[in-house]
């Protein structure tokens, strides 16, 4: 049987934007009752008073589910040492029997140059390779063989060192990308390893990404 509750729940549950924002109690109860009844009395079948749905969001909001909320607001505030480069490429390359070697010609060519930016990621069809900007002859000289889709020019990255409980924790990429979706920003690339992630956004955008991943600290 269907419970006031059980509505409300599941309702909250289907808008994710609205459940982190209700778990850090930003939102007015009596207001979200009133947008949301309709559908609540719609599912129910019966009309419901404001009251009782505010009583529902009260309760959930201090649900075990929603307390997860903040052990990701906690693991936040330790983020570690944050690193800007600017001035970069992203090529996407199809796969093929030869992209290992060509990667692996410039793999060589990074080695000489430790200031340069590299990094990398295969997926099951193609690859992307995104550099610094002083790398684009080398790139586009190795590959010249390869079959580019795609290069995006005057682009920037953002890399964040998060604390080791990150792994233990469901969640914390979703907050951070639900962040910076709040701020229209586009990641081109995310590119991560176990305790630090890298995001590649365009040049006119990365004030904007940098204050919203450093403002995570103070949540």
């Amino acid at each position: 049987m269907k419970t006031i509750s059980s509505v409300v729940e599941n309702y909250i549950k289907t808008k994710p934007f609205l459940q982190s924002a209700l778990a850090q109690g930003i939102i007015n109860l009596t207001s979200l009752s009133r947008i949301i009844g309709p559908e609540i009395e719609e599912q129910l079948g019966k009309e419901v008073r404001s009251g009782a749905v505010v009583m529902a969001l009260k309760r959930l909001s201090m649900d075990m589910e929603f307390r997860a909320t903040h052990k990701i607001l906690k693991v936040l505030k330790n983020i570690g040492e944050i690193t800007v480069r600017s001035s970069l490429t992203d090529y996407t390359f199809l796969l093929s029997d030869t992209i290992l070697n060509s990667q692996a010609s410039l793999l060589k060519e990074v080695n000489k140059n430790k200031d340069a930016f590299y990094t990398s990621s295969r997926g099951v069809n193609e690859t992307n390779i995104v550099v610094s900007n002083s790398l684009n002859p080398m790139v586009e000289s190795l590959f010249r063989e390869e079959k580019m889709t795609q290069k995006v020019e005057d682009l920037a990255s953002i890399t964040v060192k998060l604390p080791e409980e990150n792994v233990v924790i469901p969640g914390i990429y979703y907050f951070i990308f639900q962040r910076l979706a709040w701020e229209g920003i586009i990641l081109h690339e995310v590119i991560s390893t176990t305790n630090e992630f890298t995001i590649i956004v365009g040049e006119g955008q990365i004030d904007k990404a940098f204050k919203v991943i450093k403002d995570l600290k103070n949540l």
